[in-house]
């Protein structure tokens, strides 16, 4: 599911799709976001901790105020409940 291009910055988890204009999922990027965040959420990792795990595991870099503010702006979950079930 690609969803429309709002700004310069490509946000993560997000590539650029061929027609410049919509952004497509990285689905390996976003549900290691999605974990990271969850373990960020519950004290299980630190924000900086978060950020080294995500670039470890994607081999993209996401720094800790990006991450915080990926966490505390609720974007994790409005994609969630946009994505179609099945």
């Amino acid at each position: 599911m690609s969803k429309q291009r709002a700004s310069s910055t490509i946000p993560f988890g997000y590539e650029l799709a061929e027609d410049n204009k919509t952004l497509k999922p990285i689905e390996n990027e976003l549900e290691t976001l999605k974990v990271v965040a969850s373990l960020v959420q519950n004290e299980v990792l630190s924000l900086r901790e978060g950020s080294l795990w995500i670039e470890h595991k994607t081999g993209r870099s996401l720094s800790h105020t990006g991450l915080k503010k990926i966490i505390d702006n609720g974007r994790l979950e409005k994609e969630s409940r946009e994505l179609p079930e099945g």
